[in-house]
């Protein structure tokens, strides 16, 4: 079976849509990856082994490291791209979507642009980016709205995203979870200054990610440790507010994240997030999860057997959730089994199969 060409919008961090693309690299070997920026450096090392084609605006190398800056140009620049494939797969949360094609175009939606459907959630770029995404937002609807509009096929990896895909762009998208992103049989190495026992929490330092309420709710329970696990636009802020039971390891290899996933006491997520990734990594590991009650984490976690909730993002819910979770008795086998079915080969024989009707 020849392999389709994969899109991404970019490659230049290391979060849950780069470990879903290598997840499709793994099911379609030798497939081509075009994107409009890769900084080897900034992402995963896996990447530098593949077919990666990025675009004309990767020669600049200001956007390369600092990929908000060229948010007024990825539009234009996948509209100019135009890939000759029977089969096309776009890995978009908000941008490779936009990219034409000659074949078949299948869709994975991450979520719709949250710059666009979710300006009160997700802010960037301080005062000036703010203003400079507010001047856009309308045209860039436009050109969001007509790129969906295009796709023969679309996939999200969340119900929560299959309803928010639906709000924005009428259109019934087929659910396909994407694997858990780090592999528990993989090698483990202790992080130096870290005693086991600790809760976790992993994600970029963005202001939608919550980090800083986490951050700031252990600095009420003095006798419990956290371990962020992130870098980003927040970390200094992070960083200042944190009390001396809280660490920041702002880059671990993953031999050390699943060490710190093994020697944990359960993971904090309080995250506006569109798919509940780190939930089911502490869940491979058999931990359990204090979750924010909303959006793709009401998929990936079962309350009272493998996690727990909180209804919002503040001191008081935050705190509570870690004392359920210090408190409970939890069945790791259960947790694990879990995991399990999330599995990477159940995610590559759906799109495979999907491929296939496609091109068919």
């Amino acid at each position: 079976m020849p392999a389709p060409a994969i899109v991404h919008d970019y490659l230049t961090q290391r979060g849950g849509a780069e470990r879903v693309v290598l997840a499709m690299m793994r099911a379609f070997p030798g497939a081509p990856l075009h994107t409009s920026l890769y900084d080897p450096e900034g992402t995963y090392d896996e990447f530098a082994a593949l077919d990666v084609r990025p675009g004309p605006l990767d020669s600049l190398a200001p956007l390369r490291m600092h990929h908000r800056l060229a948010f007024p140009l990825l539009a234009p620049a996948f509209s100019r791209l135009c890939i000759d494939a029977d089969v096309v797969l776009c890995s978009s949360s908000g941008w490779a979507h936009g990219v034409r094609t000659t074949g078949r175009k299948i869709v994975y939606c991450h979520s719709p642009a949250k710059w666009l459907h979710q300006p009160e959630r997700y802010r960037t770029g301080g005062a000036a980016g703010a203003l400079a995404l507010r001047s856009l937002r309308r045209p860039l609807l436009r050109w969001d709205r007509r790129s969906a509009a295009t796709a023969d096929r679309y996939l999200v990896n969340s119900t929560a995203v299959q309803r928010w895909v639906h709000e924005a762009y009428g259109i019934a998208a087929d659910v396909v979870p994407p694997p858990g992103g780090v592999d528990a049989s993989g090698p483990r190495e202790p992080v130096p200054g870290v005693e086991p026992g600790f809760f976790l929490c992993v994600g970029r330092l963005l202001a939608y990610k919550n980090v800083d309420a986490v951050v700031r709710a252990f600095r009420h329970i003095p006798e419990q440790r956290l371990v962020v696990v992130g870098s980003g636009p927040m970390a200094d802020t992070v960083e200042a507010q944190r009390p001396a039971n809280v660490q920041v390891l702002r880059s671990v290899s993953d031999a050390q994240l699943r060490w710190l996933y093994h020697r944990s006491a359960g993971l904090i997520a309080a995250a506006y997030e569109d798919y509940g990734l780190t939930p089911l990594e502490a869940a491979s590991f058999g931990k359990p999860t204090a979750a924010l009650r909303w959006g793709g984490f009401l998929d990936t976690v079962v309350e009272g057997s493998t996690g727990t909730f909180f209804d919002a993002p503040t001191v008081d819910g935050i705190t509570d959730a870690v004392e359920r979770l210090r408190s409970t008795v939890w069945n790791p086998d259960r947790i694990q089994a879990h995991a399990g079915l999330y599995s990477e080969g159940r995610f590559a024989d759906r799109l495979r199969a999907i491929v296939e009707e496609e091109r068919r």
